[in-house]
């Protein structure tokens, strides 16, 4: 137990180290415009998975964080015939949505406006998964239960591009014995550029949050 702990402890202080080293890397590399182009659209790229052929699914899934961007891709993904059933993942009041209720008011969660949004793109099959809160670990924890209640068996995720990379880590080790087989999405129409993330201060701070989090789960999980 001990040393377990002790492993643990050991892990996040390098984990937490490569991530300093990582920030200086790129503000250094931000400094020295000779060699900082080719070197930060590598390491845009490393949280952008690849476009994957894939000619149908049981069900297509936007992803936690997706947004109007997941949306879209989700129903050009209908429209080509990948698959007719979209899931979307429940979005609970928070305590400010749960005001607006107490006072009566009209409210709409992002799932309604997902759901809303897909049927006027013409998407009627619309499915909602039930989840208490946000946050990828917890995607990660309710597909596989989810999938094999439903008794899907190959599903596509279709996330952010910035996110893209993680989230495939992260299911790929929820889904590893499940029978389910997950294609991870990264929509074109994310806002996220690879090859130019770094120059705007939004997407500059989107991608180091998203380095230091792919960093911190390829510490934590360096066979995922």
């Amino acid at each position: 137990m001990k040393n377990s702990i002790i492993s643990a402890g050991f892990r996040m202080r390098r984990g937490a180290q490569c991530f300093v080293a990582l920030l200086f890397s790129i503000v250094l590399l931000i400094c020295i415009p000779t060699t900082r182009t080719y070197i930060l659209k590598s390491a845009g790229g490393l949280l952008v998975v690849e476009d994957q052929s894939v000619k149908s699914a049981d069900v297509i899934v936007l992803s936690i964080d997706s947004g109007g961007a997941g949306t879209l891709q989700a129903a050009d993904l209908v429209h080509k015939g990948i698959s007719n059933r979209v899931a979307i993942f429940r979005d609970p009041p928070d305590s400010v949505d749960q005001e607006f209720l107490r006072r009566g008011l009209p409210y709409e969660d992002k799932a309604a406006i997902s759901s809303r949004q897909l049927q006027l793109l013409n998407v009627q099959n619309i499915e909602l998964i039930p989840r208490s809160t946000s946050g990828s670990e917890q995607e990660g924890e309710i597909l596989p239960e989810w999938c094999d209640k439903h008794g899907y068996h190959s599903i596509i995720l279709v996330t952010s591009r910035d996110h893209s990379r993680r989230l495939t880590r992260i299911l790929r080790r929820s889904l590893k014995s499940s029978r389910t087989i997950l294609n991870v999405c990264a929509s074109p129409y994310s806002e996220f550029d690879a090859n130019t993330w770094w120059t705007n201060r939004e997407s500059l701070r989107t991608g180091i949050v998203e380095l230091e989090k792919l960093l911190l789960d390829s510490v934590r999980h360096p066979f995922s």
